[in-house]
Parts: structure tokens; sequence; C-alpha cells
């Protein structure tokens, strides 16, 4: 799933593709914003894991899962 995370006064988004679920995604952003975390921790799909401080979210945008892609383009 494509999630798109906005930073305060960052002119540029953060976009990764997560292997998480929408709901994983939601509760880690809503444990963020609550304060019962000081990081939003997020997985890609290559294992690397991106913080961000829960105080600088501007906002999350969670995409549509994304399909298995086919074709011999290089990964």
């Amino acid at each position: 799933m494509e999630v798109k995370i906005g930073v305060q006064h960052t002119p540029r988004e953060i976009v990764i593709e997560s292997g998480q679920t929408a709901e994983e995604v939601e509760k880690a952003v809503s444990e963020a914003l609550t304060g019962k975390s000081e990081l939003l921790s997020l997985v890609d799909d290559h294992g690397r894991k991106v913080l961000v401080p829960a105080d600088k979210l501007a906002y999350v945008e969670l995409g549509e899962p994304t399909a298995r892609k086919v074709g011999f383009s290089a990964l």
C-alpha cells in the first residue's frame, strides 16, 4: 500500500510502499497523534523503518493496496 506523509515546514512529502495493512497504518498514526507514541513508525517493503516526529505530522494519506507488478523491468 502506498502511504504519503506530509511533514510540517517541509516542501516534499514522504512516500513509501508498505506491506502493512491500512488498519495497521491507521493505528500507528492514531497512537502518534494521541500522544501514546512520540514517533510515527512505519516499515516499507524493503524492511526500512521510517520515523517521523508525531508533533511534525501534517497529514497521512493512505493509497490503494498495490497489486503485484508483472513484467521484465528491474526491481
